[in-house]
């Protein structure tokens, strides 16, 4: 059995916030064209290893990290690096949708815009993109109608066509269903499960059941550091870490 490829990494990776250590020396590989959850009590660095990985954690004060994560053996920390093209390539979706004040059309394309693509090229991607999300039908007639104007889980499939439109390489999701209804969250999952033909996803997740059904890969955390890395179906099944023995089995969350 040939094994799956992992064009993504996270190498000795630690971050501070001030003088308080977040992340204690994370090492795991993401692979390419499957979903990993990250799982973990509240409060374990879940959210800012996530956001390492497109280096959001540079916007914050005193935010200090060493070792590295490598997108295709190139180390996104290195001062190099163009970080809107790290951006581009890593797409993010946050917890609250957050569409921006704009038309549904011009939401999806606005990184197309900066990048001055030729008017006919966009059409095309805006189109697509949102036929990825399976929701061109529902606003192909009102594309210049505010955003603001969808439902809470249509926004957050725009949020995803926004971020696919820049043909990412990597798609991170924090807690993307947090803030949804139960019928918005099923489609939010089944809409991961398709896209990993496309694209490869992290995942964020407070949800147990949520990793155990779309995840392919999952990774425990607890105090910052990452006790437990497997297949989803070996970690909920077989757990070696008897802290994540203890979490999925509810004794603490």
């Amino acid at each position: 059995m040939v094994e799956n490829t992992a064009h993504i990494n996270a190498r000795n990776l630690n971050l501070w916030f001030e003088t308080k250590q977040v992340l204690h020396n994370v090492n795991f590989p993401v692979y390419d064209k499957k979903i990993t959850a990250l799982i973990g009590p509240s409060g374990c660095g879940k959210s800012t290893l996530l956001r390492c990985f497109n280096r959001m954690n540079d916007l914050i004060p005193n935010c200090h990290i060493e070792g590295k994560i490598t997108l295709y053996d190139q180390n996104i920390y290195n001062s190099k690096v163009d970080i809107t093209e790290i951006r581009t390539k890593v797409g993010m979706v946050f917890q609250q949708p957050n569409p921006f004040p704009k038309s549904i059309f011009n939401n999806v394309a606005f990184g197309l815009q900066l990048r001055r693509m030729k008017k006919s090229r966009i059409n095309e991607i805006v189109e697509d993109s949102l036929k990825s999300v399976w929701i061109w039908d529902e606003v192909k007639d009102r594309l210049h109608h505010s955003a603001f104007s969808l439902s809470g889980g249509q926004q957050q499939r725009l949020c995803i066509a926004r971020a696919l439109a820049n043909d990412p390489d990597i798609i991170l999701l924090d807690e993307p269903t947090s803030a949804l209804d139960p019928q918005s969250t099923a489609k939010i999952e089944e809409l991961c499960l398709a896209l990993k033909d496309k694209v490869t996803i992290l995942i964020v997740t407070h949800n147990i059941a949520q990793a155990g059904r779309i995840s392919d890969y999952t990774g425990f955390m607890y105090l910052g550091e990452m006790l437990e890395f497997a297949k989803t179906k070996t970690l909920f099944t077989v757990p070696k870490d008897k802290r994540a023995e203890a979490y999925l089995t509810g004794v603490f969350g």
